[in-house]
Parts: C-alpha cells; structure tokens; sequence
C-alpha cells in the first residue's frame, strides 16, 4: 500500500501498524523457511534413490528461494516503516503522528503534511 493513499485511508497510526505486521509476518515465513531447509538438509542425507535426492534438491532451492525473497521483504518493509515514522514528528512542536495530508501538496519530494496542533507544514519523504 503507498503511503498516501494508506494515510489517507487508514490514518497514520494504523498504516504504521499494518506496515509492521506485514513486516513480521515476512519474518515468520523466513523463520519457517529456515526451519524447511534444515529438514530438507536432513532428510538428503537418508535418500538414496537419485528421484529422491532430485526431489530433495528441488525442495531445497525453493526454500532457499522463498526465505531470500522474505528476508528481503520483511526488511525492506520494516526500514520503510521506521524511516516513515521517524519522520512523523512535527519539526515545530515535536508532536508525533498528528497530522493531515495537503490536498494540494507543494512541489516538493515526499509527502505533504500539516500539524493538527501547529498548521506547520513540512515533506515525509518515502
């Protein structure tokens, strides 16, 4: 989901939110692509038949495969989220996650915000 069209949806916090639950959800699929691969390491050393050992090498490349992909997943959506919010902050009067989008943003990178408490506006680069 972008950034804009979550906080325009969800609000900031429950973007933020929903960012780091897919995040660990990515983490746990690694974790069980780990453990995979150990079993599969284990059960190639009991095989004999050459369709075994096949099926076995085919299984552990997969797992490998799927547990990259995740890795990579759960920490590029994870660093996306924490550099997000670390930028929440108002750079006025330092309050956290109130703000509201600018309908019509200036031109400048990132995403146009306002303060709830202040009005100050400022830019969350993505």
């Amino acid at each position: 989901m972008q950034l804009t069209e979550g906080i325009r949806r969800l609000g900031f916090r429950k973007w933020y939110e929903r960012e780091l639950m897919s995040s660990h959800a990515h983490m746990a699929l690694t974790f069980i692509c780990g453990v995979g691969l150990l079993a599969a390491f284990e059960a190639a050393s009991q095989f004999r038949s050459w369709s075994d050992q096949l099926i076995d090498a085919l299984a552990i490349l997969a797992l490998g495969a799927v547990g990259l992909w995740a890795l990579r997943r759960y920490l590029f959506l994870l660093m996306h989220a924490e550099s997000v919010a670390n930028q929440a902050n108002c750079p006025v009067c330092g309050v956290y996650a109130r703000f509201k989008l600018v309908e019509h943003p200036p031109a400048s990178p990132g995403v146009a915000v306002t303060c709830r408490d202040c009005a100050h506006q400022w830019s969350i680069t993505e």
